[in-house]
């Protein structure tokens, strides 16, 4: 008899995950080559496609936790295992509606590793040099650089999408925090941070030492996400139970699956992934449904449409250069960067010669949901 799978639907850490027996689809071969190859990096990728449980991974390889990665492609790769200091700063969890959102958040979390490695010796609040104390003392403290690793950065700005006002009141208590990155690069041995959008006002993509966006790097298209190799081998199992549940082939089901949850695509290499979250849940409750939109849509994404009253159908087929879905200078500009960035639109076509990419609607699964959800709404 086979043992049943414990899918990780919503687990983001990679420790309880590990330690508690649940699938993991190995990436870590991923991480090796982005430590092995450079010092700060940004990913960008939609909404509970595994950047969380990437950075919880990244976490417990600099604190030289090897034992949880046995049986992993780093374990062998890896051969020091050197523990660092991580700082590690989750943006997802504040409350955005107010001036002091920003300021809350960060405070609450440094005051964590300040009791650690010490507060600035001067009556000083502001955040970046807080930031930049702790991460100075951390190394010194240590004899190793410190690990920076920061989840939905992004996130206040979007929350704050239609005032531009508070959108302007966080970027000046953000730009001093992200600027650690540079200032304190002696004291740094490697940085990550995720989001949803690249937005390039804000000055962690400026500069030589700028952080290396890796969102639409050929290398790095299946970091998060799952694919269509995994789904046939690793989660094989699954299929054969969920076609066994649905009364149906198991050819049938992985066309079924296709139709329903892939077509994510990152970059110009025609390499696509499923959507993690989505296949999971369907794999756990042997069920095809719409479990992405059951999560809720972000209130960001009704109000960029709502404010470009944009009609919907526009969306499939639309064209826009890289540098454009890319990186976004402005929200009030063009609402199709942050619609692909956010995973409700992705890359179905590649034009070279223009460095120009088609886009559309990746699965059913999210054609058919925004559509009800547009409806819905009256947008």
């Amino acid at each position: 008899m086979e043992q049943e799978i414990k899918y990780p639907v919503g687990v983001q850490t990679f420790s309880q995950l590990r330690q508690n027996g649940y699938l993991y689809l190995d990436k870590t071969q991923y991480i090796y080559q982005l430590v092995k190859r450079g010092q700060y990096y940004f990913l960008s990728r939609p909404r509970r496609f595994g950047k969380s449980l990437l950075l919880s991974t990244i976490e417990e390889y600099f604190l030289g936790h090897k034992e949880l990665f046995k049986g992993l492609a780093i374990y062998d790769l890896e051969k020091n295992w050197t523990p660092h200091p991580v700082l590690h700063f989750d943006m997802n969890l504040g409350q955005y509606d107010r001036p002091d959102g920003v300021y809350d958040r960060l405070d609450a979390q440094l005051r964590k590793y300040e009791d650690i490695y010490g507060k600035i010796p001067i009556a000083d609040t502001s955040i970046g040099n807080r930031i930049e104390y702790v991460l100075r003392a951390a190394s010194q403290q240590t004899g190793v650089g410190a690990v920076l690793l920061i989840d939905e950065y992004d996130k206040p700005l979007l929350e704050a999408i239609g005032n531009e006002a508070l959108q302007d009141h966080y970027r000046a208590q953000l730009k001093p925090f992200y600027g650690a990155i540079k200032t304190c690069d002696r004291y740094l041995s490697f940085a990550f941070l995720t989001g949803v959008t690249k937005i390039g006002k804000l000055s962690i993509f400026s500069d030589a030492n700028s952080a290396d966006d890796i969102s639409m790097v050929d290398d790095y298209a299946q970091i998060c996400g799952i694919t269509r190799h995994e789904i046939e081998t690793e989660l094989a199992q699954s299929v054969k139970a969920l076609a066994q549940a649905m009364g149906i082939s198991e050819e049938e089901t992985h066309k079924r699956l296709k139709n329903a949850y892939d077509g994510y695509r990152f970059t110009r290499a025609d390499a696509k992934v499923y959507n993690p979250f989505s296949l999971l849940s369907c794999f756990r409750n042997k069920r095809i449904d719409d479990y992405w939109f059951e999560t809720g849509t972000p209130t960001y994404l009704m109000r960029l449409l709502r404010m470009h009253h944009f009609n919907l159908w526009d969306l499939e087929g639309v064209e826009r250069q890289a540098k454009k879905i890319n990186s976004i200078s402005s929200f009030a500009s063009d609402p199709i960067p942050v619609i692909y960035q956010s995973g409700y639109i992705t890359i179905k076509g590649y034009k070279e010669m223009f460095d120009k990419f088609r886009l559309g609607f990746p699965n059913s699964e999210v054609k058919q949901g925004f559509i009800k959800l547009i409806e819905s709404q009256n947008c």
